[in-house]
């Protein structure tokens, strides 16, 4: 994961695009990212995302 985000920070590439120059098709890797995408990875990121910055606003209003 460091290496990842600090290849991300560096290369100023957009995510998507390093995540498809380092997973070979039809490899490991990819049927992973397929399993995860099918049964709805993204909007499970996106919900705790949610979650973590609405709890954030509420501890910072005190």
């Amino acid at each position: 994961m460091i290496g990842a985000g600090k290849m991300l920070a560096e290369s100023g590439a957009e995510p998507g695009t390093l995540r498809a120059n380092v997973t070979s098709p039809n490899g490991t890797t990819a049927a992973a990212l397929k399993v995860l995408e099918d049964n709805g990875l993204g909007e499970i990121f996106s919900q705790a995302l949610t979650a973590a910055r609405d709890r954030s606003r509420e501890l910072a209003s005190g």
